[in-house]
């Protein structure tokens, strides 16, 4: 399906790996180019994986919790692009905590989820909202996860930080319609990502040895509980979603959260 993509140019947080880096490329695909922000040091070494297929890709290293590195990119971005038609917003961060119960995680082990999830969130739209209203144009996709629609007890800075993900971009969503600029959530399910793998170890770490299971079982078991078509979401999974989203095929759709996660939470 052609998607309309071509010439395009989309911002990705998060791009250098997991989820972030499969909407890099399926964006490519379509003919789009790139800025990928991040801080892992693998990012230009990412760029340069997609450049040597034909991919016309920018990097920038931005901390998302430092609102004056955000706004400098953005202003760096647009002097070199002079448009931004498309924003994926992926990076975030769990607490590291199993926090099962909650009450197994500290207040103070809030604190750096928080403000990377949700500051960071509120940074990348305050920096690249103006420029999309003065062309009245645009999308903005935000990765939440189910988490924050179920009250996940794994982790619960997480889980909170992800509600709050997807109630902020309803917000965005509804100031933003009048100016022709659409904003969506796609929330994962279980996807094989650092982040899914450092809930496992940190149940793991916590657990007496005769009950511990390794990352496989202790995952396979997890989605046989819960995930209905009984298998792993992938990376590509989500970024088809994610792309979709950011195209006038989705024209009409704004303010929406979208699970890609096997069915394991279902709306009416």
């Amino acid at each position: 399906m052609d998607l309309k993509l071509t010439g395009n140019l989309a911002v990705i947080t998060g791009g250098a790996s997991g989820i972030g880096l499969a909407t890099a490329r399926l964006f490519a695909e379509e003919g789009c180019s790139l800025e990928l922000w991040d801080i892992s040091p693998s990012l230009n070494e990412v760029a340069d994986e997609l450049r040597a297929i034909g991919v016309s890709v920018s990097t920038r290293m931005v901390d998302v919790i430092d609102g004056d590195q955000v706004m400098r990119a953005t202003t760096d971005c647009l002097a070199v692009h002079r448009r931004i038609n498309h924003v994926v917003h992926c990076a975030a961060i769990g607490s590291g905590k199993y926090g099962f119960p909650f009450t197994h995680v500290a207040p103070q082990d809030w604190t750096r989820t928080l403000e990377v999830n949700i500051l960071g969130m509120a940074h990348i739209a305050a920096a690249l909202t103006p420029t999309m209203v003065q062309r009245r144009s645009g999308t903005f996709v935000f990765l939440a996860s189910i988490a924050g629609q179920i009250g996940s007890q794994t982790d619960p800075p997480y889980s909170a930080s992800k509600a709050a993900n997807i109630n902020f971009a309803q917000c965005m969503a509804k100031d933003l319609a009048p100016h022709n600029i659409r904003v969506n959530s796609v929330s994962p399910g279980m996807v094989k990502t650092p982040l899914n793998r450092s809930v496992w170890q940190s149940w793991f770490d916590r657990t007496e040895p005769k009950h511990q299971l390794s990352y496989e079982d202790w995952a396979d078991r997890k989605i046989k509980n819960i995930v209905p078509l009984g298998r792993w979401q992938t990376c590509e999974d989500v970024a088809s979603m994610i792309v979709f989203l950011s195209s006038d095929r989705a024209k009409e759709v704004t303010g929406q959260t979208i699970n890609v996660d096997g069915g394991c939470v279902m709306h009416s």
